[in-house]
């Protein structure tokens, strides 16, 4: 931001003249800056997603529910993926939208208001990755220890001790809180890091708006 920086003192130091175009100027380059920032918040949800479906492919989850005799939730897994996809590439199109009409935008309180948008949206995104994610865990867990047979021995332990009870609760718990805390993280340094330099065009946007 040296290049605004520089823009808004000489803006402050000048004529009124001067000012008129100095706000044109730093408009122009709030504006340049913000449909960047919107374009890469674009280009990676997109890798993101990509990512995800090349891991998916490490954990054969069809080969898995029939090693444990359970095929017939092969079918309700297939429609929660496709429904999972579905939402994803809703919030994928939304940020493809929101960097169309930023490209566009003529006025500051229009971009203003779409920058609020856009931020809104991706918090939206990933709080509903976050969430599925724990949904995830908790289908997985329910049904290792529901349906897979090899866990029978150990779910008769459980039942017969409340401190291996304790112990796998917590174990449970520690694993889920990490990964939730890593998946946070990442999204906190991807979409974190563009989002709190889009805030900041909108304050500049608001001082200039003023």
């Amino acid at each position: 931001m040296k290049e605004l920086d520089l823009l808004k003192k000489d803006w402050q130091k000048s004529t009124n003249s001067f000012e008129q175009v100095s706000e044109i100027e730093i408009y122009k380059m709030i504006h340049k800056k913000s449909s960047s920032i919107v374009k890469w918040i674009l280009i990676i949800s997109i890798l993101e997603v990509l990512l995800w479906t090349c891991l998916s492919f490490c954990f054969d989850s069809d080969g898995y529910l029939k090693n444990i005799q359970h095929s017939e939730l092969i079918s309700y897994f297939e429609l929660l993926n496709y429904a999972n996809y579905a939402v994803i590439l809703i919030f994928i199109y939304s940020f493809y939208k929101r960097y169309k009409v930023i490209s566009t935008i003529a006025t500051t309180k229009q971009l203003m208001q779409d920058i609020l948008k856009t931020r809104k949206t991706v918090q939206y995104y990933v709080w509903y990755n976050l969430g599925m994610l724990v949904f995830s865990l908790i289908v997985g867990f329910i049904i290792a220890f529901a349906y897979n047979p090899e866990m029978d021995a150990f779910k008769q332990q459980i039942n017969s001790s409340a401190k291996i009870m304790a112990i796998t609760i917590g174990v449970l718990s520690i694993f889920s809180i990490a990964l939730f805390g890593l998946l946070w993280l990442f999204y906190r340094v991807l979409y974190g890091t563009l989002l709190r330099r889009l805030y900041t065009n909108y304050k500049e946007l608001k001082k200039i708006d003023l």
